[in-house]
């Protein structure tokens, strides 16, 4: 393939993928990311599928596994704290195959860009600010001045994509709400951190759930979602997780007492994207900018990280890059969609809107422990396997 300098719009799990995979085949690559540095704020990731596969294959299971995490269980408690139902991580790592590694998503970030060799150009405070295509590719136009001249330029700046508005049109016209907000925060409790060690504690609620589990020192993460009609993000996002949250009670008051400055809360919709071509012309889009998901899906990053692995591949094997981004969505759309079927189905469950299905989301957790059901129970929360990077890595 031709195509000799990619620069990618995005410093998140995708962008850096695509970019540590791209510099492998030899080419020359520029990431711009317009957060001023490396961004704190995430949540715990449960990190499996087609993007563990794709690790596997660059060489970055030793460094996930050694910044992951170890849970036993996950467990649903009462308002009082009392266990309800739980489900064990081992045997749901053993039914997908023993491939899962529990990670923070910005200490996934961090294994992603130790791993940049020094031929990557990664510019942290610079967003893209136009694009405009010519005969022998595209140029692209910074925030701090700077005009590139590139083969190709790839999205992967999230489910609120700028090179989506600049190329494909207004958000609203892809992105497809769910009906959820989600947030995450860490604060320190060393009494806290002590009961949730080695556990994924969530409540067992209605309408919003939170979710507690420990990191190193005397850290507690915090997950949280809520159902809700609103499509536009609140100006103050702690503000909108205490109100969300208010009646939940067991540890929730604490938590949300504790909750940091809004700067420091990751707050977003919870919603897919969904789009009829990823390319236009010289212009790719990767991750979230074209393949959200859903957060409560919980495969997110894995997808990223897969569909960084595919495109990079399929550049590498083509004549041309156009017949590279025909080969990419060919072999990831199936994959995309697959996962976004089961997605729809999945969040009604994360967080049931009747007593009847939350009582129902206990006895399956139950259930799961039987031989069979615990398989039953992986492939109705992650979809059918997919061999798509296995082959490509092969």
């Amino acid at each position: 393939m031709s195509t000799s300098h990619v620069v990618i719009a995005g410093a998140g799990i995708a962008g850096l993928a695509l970019a540590r995979r791209l510099a492998h085949h030899g080419r020359r690559v520029t990431v711009v990311e317009r957060a001023p540095g490396p961004r704190p704020q995430g949540y715990m990731i449960d990190f499996f599928g087609p993007g563990y596969d794709a690790a596997r294959a660059m060489g970055l299971l030793p460094r996930l596994q050694e910044l992951g995490h170890d849970f036993s269980e996950a467990v649903l408690v009462d308002e009082q704290g009392r266990r309800r139902a739980s489900i064990g991580f081992k045997r749901f790592a053993e039914a997908l195959g023993g491939s899962l590694v529990s990670i923070m998503r910005p200490d996934l970030e961090l294994a992603l860009r130790e791993s940049l060799p020094d031929s990557v150009d990664l510019v942290y405070g610079t967003a893209v600010t136009g694009v405009e295509e010519h005969a022998d590719g595209v140029a692209v136009r910074l925030s701090d001045g700077r005009v590139l001249e590139a083969d190709l330029l790839a999205g992967a700046d999230g489910i609120h994509s700028t090179v989506r508005g600049l190329v494909f049109g207004p958000e609203e016209e892809y992105l497809i709400h769910l009906g959820f907000h989600t947030g995450a925060f860490v604060f320190e409790d060393a009494d806290l951190h002590a009961r949730t060690r080695e556990r994924f504690l969530l409540t067992d609620s209605l309408g919003a759930q939170m979710g507690f589990y420990a990191l190193s020192g005397n850290r507690v993460a915090v997950f949280t979602v809520h159902r809700t009609r609103e499509t536009t993000l609140p100006e103050d996002p702690r503000r909108a997780l205490r109100e969300a949250c208010a009646g939940l009670g067991w540890e929730v008051p604490r938590a949300l007492e504790r909750c940091p400055e809004p700067e420091e809360v990751y707050y977003d919709h919870v919603a897919q994207v969904r789009m009829d071509a990823w390319s236009k012309g010289r212009v790719v889009l990767l991750g979230d900018a074209c393949q959200a998901v859903s957060l409560l899906a919980g495969q997110g990053a894995s997808m990223g990280v897969g569909g960084a692995f595919v495109l990079a591949e399929e550049l590498a094997r083509a004549a041309t890059p156009r017949q590279g981004l025909e080969g990419y969505e060919a072999r990831w759309r199936p994959v995309v969609e697959e996962r976004q079927r089961a997605a729809l189905t999945g969040t009604s469950w994360f967080l049931p809107d009747t007593a009847l299905r939350l009582r129902l989301r206990r006895m399956v957790l139950r259930l799961s422990a039987l031989p069979g059901v615990d398989r039953w129970v992986a492939s109705a929360m992650s979809g059918k396997p997919s061999r798509v990077v296995g082959d490509l890595a092969s």
